[in-house]
């Protein structure tokens, strides 16, 4: 007779095996079913260029888990998560030779910042330091479940200085860079930021993302995990058996079933279907959950119809590449030691330019490409000698419709993205990496469309389960009616990052899915 199970999470990432982890030390029975052949979702690591280079395929630094408090409640560290903490954080790389590098100690990366500007390098220490004392807040606020829009409101109303707050959770990039900062270079350190989550510098709402990504790295560190982000997900799948939960991969859900208003169970692709008494979540992206899972008819027409029109965000191609000895950059040998690196011109309107060349269609001539030092600080990546670099551009056309270099004739990405690699590559080189091609062993490139192939919840290329907009916030995050991770379907619950808080290695929608849940069921 087939097993039944009080709950049944779908996706085995990060949030999946997090969220299925509190609902087995709750003392539910827990199976959670994952598609692809692994666990890991965006925390996969695998040898993409050659034998013994390891790269991580989607996230790299584990930046937002350092405020988590899932791998400490979870003991991630004894099921095998074990950090790099590098003491240079990020940098900033410019074409002219130049660099800013943003270290763990704080003394340090303001006498590094005050040759540009000295009002630039206080304003930098303000922000900093006032990470540190809205850091509890923050937890709080990221690993609870969103507040409602009238509670939201109150609060504002309420609290001395909340407007100035809603203020700035509403400015852009360029807006709010350029009223705190008087140099371009400062503003393109924290304007890069934005890019990460798809929000561009005239994007309402990305002051806020840059300023968090900027100084979360700098008070907490852009740790790197060794051996790889798969890593995490071990650990996770590690933690979840120790309480009783299973793993079940290659098992593809095609729906959830409903009866009278309740899931009763999952059915597989295959056809077989598991049942289950309690709960089923969803920590696929949620474009799957509404369309695939669940359907109009069971999460209403309203929904539907605002899924339909989600924005998903612009797409990322990722470049792979293996290197017979590391490679130096222009700007000095201490970049190399960062646990990553934003190349680009010393400009918002850069940047700007390059995301409207993207959302034009059009292959961006020098969009923001990010450099990611992994074998530097984990030489396990790489094989004794050699060197592994990660080059993820933020901000290319899922569709192609024109070329900004002058140079790619090709429509389609297949065909695109190798002449479009060769481009990026020779101009990094030019501009940052002096003698990079010479030494490369293998480059794979990995263009919007491989990336929604090897993973489904990489919706149309992107990283982020959705852009992370004003309006795909906070409770309206993925759209009004989901945003509390509950759906129509009363025992149905979401918990992937296209829920609150959003994008980023922090577990938390999959904490804040099961904590839910819990106090749901009388047992939080």
């Amino acid at each position: 007779m087939p097993k039944t199970y009080d709950a049944i999470v779908i996706g085995a990432g990060q949030n999946g095996l997090t969220c299925a982890c509190y609902l087995a030390r709750a003392g539910l029975s827990v199976l959670v079913l994952e598609q692809y052949g692994a666990i890991g979702g965006m925390t996969i690591s695998e040898e993409l260029t050659l034998p013994g280079f390891q790269s991580d395929v989607h996230a790299t630094g584990y930046q937002l888990a350092n405020i988590s408090p899932v791998p400490a409640e979870l003991d991630l560290a004894a099921h095998g998560v074990e950090l790099i903490e590098p003491e240079r954080v990020y940098a900033h790389a410019f074409p002219d030779g130049r660099a800013i590098v943003v270290e763990r100690d704080l003394e340090r990366t303001i006498a590094a910042l005050e040759p540009w500007s000295q009002r630039d390098a206080a304003a930098c220490r303000r922000l900093f330091e006032l990470f540190g004392r809205e850091r509890a807040n923050l937890v709080q606020s990221m690993f609870d479940a969103p507040l409602t829009f009238a509670a939201t409101a109150q609060a504002l109303a309420s609290t001395p200085g909340g407007m100035a707050r809603e203020r700035f959770s509403l400015q852009s990039v360029r807006s709010w860079a350029n009223e705190t900062f008087e140099t371009e270079v400062v503003r393109s350190l924290f304007g890069a930021f934005g890019l990460f989550v798809g929000s561009a510098p005239d994007d309402a709402g990305g002051a806020e993302i840059a300023w968090l990504f900027g100084a979360l790295l700098q008070q907490t560190g852009n740790n790197l995990v060794r051996g790889g982000m798969h890593q995490v997900s071990r650990a996770l799948a590690c933690a979840l058996a120790e309480h009783g939960g299973e793993t079940r991969t290659s098992a593809s859900v095609d729906r959830i079933l409903v009866d009278d208003g309740l899931a009763r169970g999952v059915r597989l692709a295959t056809g077989e279907e598991i049942d289950a008494r309690q709960v089923v979540v969803s920590c696929a992206d949620p474009g799957q959950l509404v369309s695939r899972f669940l359907g109009a008819e069971a999460v209403g027409a309203e929904i539907a119809d605002a899924m339909a029109t989600y924005e998903w965000g612009d797409a990322t191609m990722v470049m792979y590449v293996a290197l017979d000895r590391p490679v130096e950059f222009a700007a000095g040998p201490e970049l190399r030691q960062a646990a990553h690196v934003h190349l680009s011109p010393p400009s918002i309107g850069a940047m700007a330019e390059a995301v409207n060349q993207c959302r034009a269609g059009q292959l961006p001539n020098a969009p923001l490409v990010v450099a990611w030092n992994e074998s530097t600080i984990d030489p396990s990546r790489a094989p004794e000698g050699k060197a592994l670099m990660k080059f993820v551009v933020l901000g290319t056309p899922w569709k192609i419709s024109g070329d900004a270099t002058g140079k790619i004739a090709a429509r389609d990405w297949d065909a695109a993205k190798e002449p479009y690699a060769a481009h990026l590559l020779e101009s990094i080189e030019r501009a940052y990496l002096p003698g990079l091609r010479r030494h490369i062993l293998k480059c794979a490139v990995h263009s919007p469309v491989d990336m929604n192939r090897k993973l489904s919840s990489a919706v149309r290329g992107t990283i982020s389960h959705g852009a992370m907009l004003p309006y795909q916030k906070g409770s309206m995050r993925p759209v009004p009616g989901l945003g509390q991770y509950r759906t129509p379907v009363a025992n149905v619950y979401l918990g992937d990052s296209g829920c609150h808080p959003g994008a980023g290695v922090s577990m938390a929608p999959g904490h804040n899915a099961a904590k839910t849940i819990l106090a749901d069921l009388g047992l939080g």
